[in-house]
């Protein structure tokens, strides 16, 4: 059984039909990148592996366990829980503006030690005096994830003060706080300014390891060749061609693959 599995995904809004029967594999360690034209289901994809949108068909297992069937129901909190283990980082970074990095990220973390104190039945004045000493723990623990990403000098900078690649980098380290077992990139460069770019991408490069799986939507096509170990190609809401990096940038057969991959010659 692999880490992630995902088996028949698809997606509906109204008449409109997104995705339409997804199924791939991802190990634990292993980053996967999607590739693919705008419009052709890559969003809806990951929104729909984190849960930020519902399947309309199909099922999601992650180490061993189902976690998603598109036949059942799923309160927000189930939801919500979920999400813990599958990090999103968005395009257009979604930072709090009137927080510092250091509070973007350790708001999270409070957030989740405080609703598992809830789940706990701990009373409202115990839950207080715990949370003082998580909260403390917290910052640290934040201070460590914001270094990791280079940005240990900014912590008490509000978004505004910070560079759009900066600004991404304090998303990347809210998503790497929550512990996840698979990390999401939603075109984590779109909304950069070119010379910014390389930042990011070098950050996400450094957090490849044994311990977590990534999947990237990009149009950064080198970086997808260097960082990945699997590539999808989609188009037309199905996965059009899936491989390893060599087997899609170098040895592809596929019309459509290769008619894509062309706009990106140099």
């Amino acid at each position: 059984m692999a880490f992630l599995e995902v088996r028949n995904i698809h997606k509906q809004f109204g008449d409109l039909v997104v995705l339409k029967g997804i199924d791939f594999d991802l190990e634990r360690g292993e980053v996967l990148s999607i590739i693919g034209s705008s419009g052709n289901g890559k969003t809806t994809l990951l929104r729909c592996i984190n849960f930020l949108e519902i399947a309309s068909v199909g099922t999601i297992a992650l180490d061993g366990e189902e976690i998603f069937s598109a036949d059942k129901k799923y309160t927000d909190k189930e939801l919500t829980k979920i999400q813990h283990d599958i990090g999103l980082v968005f395009q257009s970074f979604n930072l709090f503006p009137q927080y510092t990095a250091l509070q973007n990220v350790t708001l999270a973390l409070d957030v989740k030690a405080e609703n598992e104190l809830k789940e706990q039945k701990i009373g409202y004045f115990q839950r207080k005096k715990l949370m003082k000493d998580i909260k403390k723990e917290n910052i640290e623990y934040a201070k460590s994830i914001l270094d990791k990403v280079g940005l240990i000098d900014k912590i008490d900078y509000y978004p505004c003060q910070l560079s759009g690649g900066q600004q991404q980098r304090v998303a990347i380290a809210r998503a790497l706080s929550l512990k996840p077992k698979i990390l999401c990139f939603d075109e984590p460069t779109s909304a950069l300014d070119p010379e910014l770019t390389g930042e990011v991408l070098r950050v996400i490069k450094e957090l490849k390891s044994p311990e977590i799986a990534m999947i990237i939507v990009t149009h950064e096509m080198k970086f997808a060749k260097e960082v990945s170990d699997k590539v999808i190609f989609m188009a037309d809401g199905l996965i059009e061609e899936m491989g390893t990096t060599e087997q899609i940038f170098e040895k592809s057969q596929n019309p459509k693959t290769l008619a894509f991959l062309g706009n990106f010659a140099e």
